[in-house]
């Protein structure tokens, strides 16, 4: 059975820095490319960040230069580093298996002005 379990959400205010952690089981890690999506409320689930299975990263313009998502294949763990933060980036943010379309159970972030 696979799970992804995000943690590390909360409050957190304009400028501040939070990092996500999502702890996968049950596939083997090392082999599944990853991405965090995030929903904020009344919009559409939009993607954020993806790490490949080598490493290569991509990003959403609205987070490139301030979110960071790295990998370590040997806790099975995939992060997202948020840094200058800001009101516009509150949402419940999602972990995703890209390579079996799995996706957690979501963490909510939350940027007070």
């Amino acid at each position: 059975q696979v799970q992804l379990v995000e943690s590390g959400g909360g409050l957190v205010q304009a400028g501040g820095s939070l990092r996500l952690s999502c702890a996968v089981s049950g596939t083997t890690f090392s082999f599944n490319a990853m991405a965090w999506f995030r929903q904020a409320p009344g919009k559409q689930r939009e993607l954020v960040a993806t790490i490949s299975i080598t490493g290569n990263t991509n990003y959403a313009d609205s987070v490139k230069g301030r979110f960071a998502i790295s990998r370590d294949n040997a806790k099975n763990t995939v992060y997202l580093q948020m840094n200058r933060v800001k009101p516009e980036d509150t949402a419940v943010y999602y972990c995703h298996d890209i390579r079996n379309a799995y996706w957690g159970q979501g963490t909510q972030v939350t940027v007070s002005s």
